[in-house]
């Protein structure tokens, strides 16, 4: 009786999560790869949907970002019609895509690897006035988190009111005795989506990737670096970390504000208020026009996915990607295999060495389909290569924390900074052209060559790449 009981419940289980998928499934090729695993791995399948397949918990994000959209005004609807020059199909799609339109009047400064980043983070972070919005992934403790704390408690004391947000995930470690500390000297913190045992499975599919400080409304900072020591002292397995990170002054870095008070909403319901009238903070000295696209699991469209495939297919003479994490979809795959055969220089970085060796052997099973079409890749020798960049024709470049993979497009919270300027974009062309000449350009001969055992890898990495 009691396996007839059982046997009756899983049935009825599987028959409401076919239903569910059959309704709610967005991608035919996502959906016909639940059903089967769901009908191929009794049990295991279901297990499996229920802790990466379900959208209740991004059904509430939505709720919530509809409730905010609802109540504040969206930004340069005066200026959408007014876009102009060679990027003004992309200027209009990352508009309509994250509400922000492009803005001059911004001074950048490119930040390379741990140290000249922090460096600048805590020289603008001194000149707080009113607050400081501080926004991470990976928070971890360590000398760098315990000197933000000092810096905090002072600012505080200034009345500077400070505001922090951390991924419930990627920021685990972040020790409970230093969440503690935070909060007894005023600052007002939350998590994104903290890991709970009982709500396991609605807990752990979207992540806030974004890292964002904000001084003020009007110097900020946004790239690939996290608040860890790791950046500064290295990793014992991996040796030194490389990363990058935009400092931005004027308008753009307002917009990058605005990103982190939609964020928020979500973990406080707390509307902010811009700030106004601020006097004293550094103005900026430059006019480079910047526009900032945020993507999220609650957005109607992959904003970042179409950055990325809207800059490769725009590429008239070359682009050039830094990214760890290249997993693309079939549309990214699609569009820089054209681009490489239509005589664009298509060049991809990577790390050789990696922080994850399955997602390695997943970023490694996708280049024989890229040498193929004469898109060239270089692997970086030198410890651990985790910048995201995009640089394309002396005109138009991309910093942030997207990679290039479903995870980022959609199932994580992601901003990136798009610039459109030549000599932004010959600083990063330089800067990518030295990386890589210190790398080893990959063949395609050599790559078939490689022994069996690796292929093997590459192939249970490819597998699984759907899940990163």
């Amino acid at each position: 009786m009691w396996t007839t009981i059982i046997l009756g419940i899983y049935i009825l289980i599987t028959l409401s999560i076919v239903v569910a998928i059959l309704l709610y499934g967005a991608k035919p090729s996502k959906s016909l790869a639940w059903l089967l695993a769901i009908f191929a791995i009794p049990v295991g399948g279901i297990i499996l949907y229920l802790l990466l397949g379900r959208n209740r918990r991004k059904n509430k994000l939505i709720a919530l970002k509809r409730n905010l959209f609802a109540k504040l005004p969206r930004p340069g609807t005066d200026l959408v019609n007014s876009f102009e020059g060679k990027y003004r199909k992309l200027m209009t799609l990352f508009y309509n895509t994250s509400h922000f339109p492009p803005v001059g009047g911004n001074d950048l400064q490119l930040l390379k690897d741990g140290k000249t980043t922090f460096d600048a983070i805590f020289n603008a972070l001194e000149q707080a006035q009113r607050e400081i919005h501080i926004q991470y992934y990976i928070y971890e403790d360590g000398e760098l988190a315990d000197k933000l704390w000092v810096l905090f408690k002072n600012k505080i004391a200034l009345g500077v009111k400070v505001r922090m947000i951390y991924d419930g995930i990627g920021s685990f470690s972040l020790s409970k005795s230093y969440l503690k500390k935070l909060q007894d000297i005023g600052v007002k913190v939350y998590p994104f989506l903290p890991f709970k045992f009982g709500r396991f499975f609605s807990s752990l599919n979207y992540r806030n990737h974004r890292k964002i400080i904000v001084v003020d409304g009007q110097i900020a900072f946004t790239g690939g670096i996290n608040i860890s020591d790791k950046y500064l002292k290295g990793d014992p397995g991996l040796g030194k970390w490389h990363d990058m990170h935009l400092k931005i002054t004027g308008p753009a870095a307002n917009h990058l504000n605005q990103v982190f008070m939609m964020d928020w909403y979500l973990v406080s319901q707390e509307l902010l208020e811009p700030l106004e009238n601020l006097a004293g903070i550094s103005k900026s000295k430059a006019d480079t026009m910047v526009q900032i696209v945020s993507g999220g699991p609650d957005d109607d469209f992959p904003a970042l996915e179409q950055t990325y495939f809207s800059i490769i297919n725009a590429a008239r003479k070359y682009v050039y990607i830094t990214n760890p994490y290249i997993i693309p979809n079939q549309a990214l795959i699609k569009a820089l295999q054209t681009a490489a055969l239509s005589g664009v220089d298509v060049r991809l970085l990577v790390s050789e060495n990696a922080d994850n060796r399955l997602v390695s052997w997943a970023v490694h099973s996708y280049f024989e389909t890229f040498l193929k079409s004469g898109v060239k890749i270089y692997l970086f020798p030198d410890g651990f290569l985790h910048s995201k960049i995009i640089v394309s024709d002396d005109a138009i470049s991309s910093i942030g924390t997207a990679n290039l993979d479903d995870r980022s497009f959609e199932q994580n919270y992601e901003v990136n900074a798009i610039v459109y300027e030549k000599e932004f974009a010959e600083l990063l062309k330089s800067d990518y052209l030295k990386d890589s000449g210190s790398g080893h350009l990959l063949t395609y001969d050599e790559y078939v060559e490689r022994p069996w055992i690796k292929k093997l890898k590459e192939g249970v990495g490819k597998i699984f790449s759907p899940l990163f």
